[in-house]
């Protein structure tokens, strides 16, 4: 109940930041600017024993077998069971305009049986594009944040011992192809497509330059005419508009994590004219078996006499009460969080109001 008292203070101020002017660059993609996304299939070795089970995981004894070989080591028809060996996927994001020799983190996961990946280094991996082309290879020393150790009666994991990164583990072999020069226009696809904030992105750009600059598409676009800017290149025309601000515009919305109980909602959240009322029912079944058994020197058999226990407790709840027109959902909340509604039980009353039509947001569920 502390928790969501303090997300509700926090989201209940007066705006600032939900009012406030957002520079460009945070609300929009440049046109071509972005990354691309690497994976590859390699070794881990020199783990204490947490390696692959080789029987469990034959794909890591064949890319073993496959790697030796191209160093030179014959091992067809050899029997090895190593225990410092797994088979990893190793994923990476190449950025916009990476420079050959330019070098990138990488993510490396276990898809065998392995127990942690602590201490290992990966072996030289490709890394490959959705063209299938190699653009950067990864290789050094793994970091796991997980720990995992057990003994013959029990065991411990902290984390995901499992998956690990390596800081700067992958050096860029190839470029992608692309001309930012050569476009004429950029366009600018917004994060969250909105008709208001498109509109106002094209009107702050083009008073920034003084002359029709920007031209609006759509919801989600903006289009940019690089000759009109009077830049000297399309980077130049790009660094002079991203830090433009602009005051963005979002739609009514509620978070509701299920899980930990969390609402997370926006200011401008509103609730049409409706009548409140919750209460709880618990409904409680106990069993207390009686042994009966015979005197000692009796004959008879020891009997097992079921004995249940049922009740229904009904909490008083909260009276039925009216919400008037335009209230917001904060005011809401926090009438219901001074009267000790749990959160759980909030959940069940937004998504009541949501039912009833009576809640004006859109209303997510996690």
């Amino acid at each position: 109940m502390t928790v969501l008292r303090i997300l509700l203070v926090c989201l209940t101020l007066p705006s600032l930041a939900l009012a406030g002017s957002v520079r460009l660059k945070d609300l929009v993609e440049f046109d071509g600017v972005r990354g691309n996304d690497l994976v590859g299939y390699g070794l881990v070795v020199g783990l204490n024993g947490t390696g692959d089970g080789l029987r469990n995981a034959p794909f890591t004894e064949e890319i073993m077998t496959s790697m030796l070989e191209r160093l030179g080591v014959n091992v067809t028809g050899e029997q090895f069971r190593p225990k410092n060996v797994a088979a990893v996927f190793v994923t990476a994001s190449l950025p916009a305009f990476a420079r050959v020799g330019g070098q990138i983190d990488v993510t490396v996961s276990a898809i065998g049986d392995s127990k942690s990946l602590l201490g290992g280094t990966l072996i030289m991996t490709p890394l490959k594009a959705a063209d299938g082309q190699i653009y950067a290879v990864a290789q050094g020393t793994i970091l796991s944040g997980g720990v995992a150790a057990e003994g013959r009666a029990a065991s411990v994991v902290s984390g995901v011992p499992t998956s690990g990164v390596i800081p700067s583990g992958a050096r860029i072999e190839r470029e992608i192809e692309f001309d930012l020069a050569e476009l004429n226009t950029v366009r600018l696809a917004l994060r969250e497509a909105d008709f208001t904030t498109a509109s106002r992105i094209e009107t702050a750009v083009n008073r920034a330059f003084n002359r029709r600059v920007a031209v609006m598409r759509d919801s989600g676009t903006v289009e940019l005419d690089i000759a009109s800017t009077g830049a000297d290149s399309t980077a130049h025309a790009i660094s002079r508009i991203e830090n433009i601000a602009v005051e963005p515009e979002r739609k009514a919305r509620v978070v509701v994590d299920q899980r930990s109980g969390t609402i997370v909602m926006g200011d401008d959240v509103r609730l049409s004219r409706v009548a409140v009322s919750q209460g709880n029912l618990t409904l409680r079944i106990e069993e207390s078996p009686l042994v009966v058994q015979p005197n000692p020197f009796a004959a008879g058999d020891t009997v097992v006499v079921p004995r249940t226990g049922a009740s229904i407790d009904q909490d008083g709840g909260i009276s039925l009460a009216e919400v008037p027109e335009g209230t917001s959902l904060s005011q809401v909340v926090a009438g219901l969080n001074a009267l000790g509604v749990s959160p759980r039980d909030m959940i069940d009353i937004l998504k009541s109001l949501k039912a009833a039509g009576a809640l004006h947001a859109e209303f997510v569920v996690r």
